[in-house]
């Protein structure tokens, strides 16, 4: 499937704002079934300085500084995409892994790929791990368990008991929160779930980007009606990471594009920086169009 992605983010600030630098995370990256053929980057006003590189995760990066007073700043990216699907799917009831096998791969370490994920079985910054978050899923991650179809049973739990409500949380809410309030948004799901991964000894990162969405029936599609997307990946060692998006209760595939992977919604935030002056305030909007091509 072939995409074009146009991400709009515009901030508007109570007064000027004289200088600023800033760090962008929106330009997807290639994956082993997405492939990024062209992209188109422009940020107003124009920056004096800006230049792409790669993160400690291997994502893309977009660094610009602004050197003249603003009140409006937006950065508008265009990304042209080719998707394959997974085959993630037809795995659940075949693939024999168990949990007790997988943790004591990790534990052993043995090899490079092994060694690699471990930082993802830990804590990060915005996920411990803790007991809530262990007994939340214990029972669906003992020994004998498979792990796929375990990672599978967790997805659909959280997408069967909680209710998606974007009023509840902000990005900083803790994974032990939103299990408390049942409430929460695809960023809170999927640091849900890697919080209990991690709590039973296994390895999951935080996956960030977008899901084509489609109108219902008989309606036209909207542009900008589309938002960037989050859910997770868990390591499988003859798989790699097998990605699980439990807002939607179903295997990442051909309409999940990835911009990046972290530790967590902290390693791979859309845009992060410091501005100088600006007021005391500001507003955000961002627009999302995911289109077929």
């Amino acid at each position: 499937m072939k995409y074009k992605v146009r991400h709009i983010t515009s901030y508007a600030y109570s007064s000027p704002v004289t200088l600023c630098y800033n760090m962008a995370h929106l330009v997807p990256r290639d994956t082993e079934n997405q492939r990024c053929f062209n992209r188109m980057i422009h940020v107003s006003p124009t920056p004096v300085y800006q230049n792409e590189g790669v993160d400690y995760f291997g994502n893309q990066t977009f660094y610009f500084s602004i050197q003249e007073p603003h009140q409006t700043l937006t950065i508008d990216v265009i990304s042209y995409l080719d998707v394959q699907p997974t085959q993630w799917h037809s795995l659940i009831g075949t693939h024999t892994l168990t949990c007790g096998q997988l943790r004591q791969i990790l534990a052993e370490a043995a090899s490079e790929e092994a060694r690699m994920a471990i930082e993802y079985s830990l804590d990060s910054l915005q996920i411990r791990r803790s007991e809530k978050l262990r007994g939340f899923v214990a029972e669906l991650f003992v020994d004998h368990a498979p792990v796929l179809q375990a990672a599978n049973a967790l997805m659909n739990k959280i997408f069967t008991e909680f209710t998606f409500d974007p009023t509840a949380t902000d990005v900083t809410t803790p994974p032990e929160k939103v299990l408390e309030q049942k409430r929460g948004v695809c960023q809170d799901y999927a640091q849900l779930a890697i919080g209990c991964l991690r709590s039973v000894g296994l390895a999951a990162r935080y996956m960030s980007g977008y899901i084509e969405t489609l109108p219902p029936e008989g309606q036209e599609r909207l542009v900008g009606a589309d938002a960037s997307h989050a859910w997770f990946a868990i390591f499988i060692p003859d798989l790699g990471w097998v990605e699980f998006d439990p807002t939607n209760n179903i295997l990442a595939s051909d309409q999940h594009i990835v911009t990046g992977w972290g530790r967590d919604y902290a390693d791979i935030t859309p845009l992060q920086g410091v501005v100088f002056e600006g007021g005391d305030s500001h507003s955000l909007s961002v627009s999302v169009d995911v289109m077929r091509i």
